[in-house]
């Protein structure tokens, strides 16, 4: 029903943005991945994804639409909702994700937390398939490198609140990111603490 919502970017948290747009505020449900892109910009658009269910009606934003078609393709899985396929999409960045279904690793998938491993084998041996499909547009790669520098920069800040010295941190943080240059701020800095 909708394709985008462009706005003012009037209030945000990892889980959800306030999007103003002719004078209506949208609710929209995020993943810490489009949180990660678009939490310091004023100006956005989300390409949404639009849910009418018995008890409510939702939008889901994604800062592109290769993420959204992740998101599609991850509700069209019987027992996948749209939370959980949000939490998924949390978890792992777009590449990640079609990664993780096109090499067929359910075990690095059943790590989402509410996710079991009969669910997330369900979700390789269902979508594995239109991995291929999906190729990674223009607007997703140049946002990721953005995601990348500010996800980079917040895990370090983080280190350093929480009282890690900026030269152990910087290593740590910089080995994570060459291994994983799309981990989300959160995930980057639970594994920066555990290798500490």
């Amino acid at each position: 029903m909708y394709e985008y919502i462009s706005g003012k970017l009037t209030e945000i948290a990892p889980a959800y943005a306030v999007v103003e747009a002719a004078g209506v505020g949208y609710y929209i449900n995020i993943s810490l991945h489009t949180y990660s892109v678009i939490e310091n910009q004023s100006d956005v658009r989300l390409y949404v994804h639009f849910v009418v269910r018995e008890d409510a009606q939702l939008l889901y934003g994604f800062s592109s639409k290769i993420e959204r078609e992740l998101f599609r393709n991850l509700i069209s899985v019987s027992g996948v909702g749209g939370n959980t396929a949000r939490m998924i999409l949390s978890t792992y960045s777009p590449s990640e994700l079609r990664n993780i279904i096109a090499t067929e690793n359910a075990v690095l998938l059943k790590n989402v937390k509410g996710l079991g491993l009969k669910t997330a084998q369900k979700i390789i041996v269902e979508l594995s398939g239109k991995m291929l499909e999906l190729g990674v547009d223009s607007d997703e790669a140049m946002l990721m490198g953005k995601a990348d520098t500010q996800a980079y920069d917040e895990t370090l800040s983080a280190l350093q609140m929480l009282g890690f010295q900026k030269g152990v941190s910087e290593k740590v943080v910089k080995t994570i990111f060459k291994e994983s240059p799309a981990i989300s701020v959160e995930d980057a800095v639970r594994q920066a603490l555990r290798r500490m």
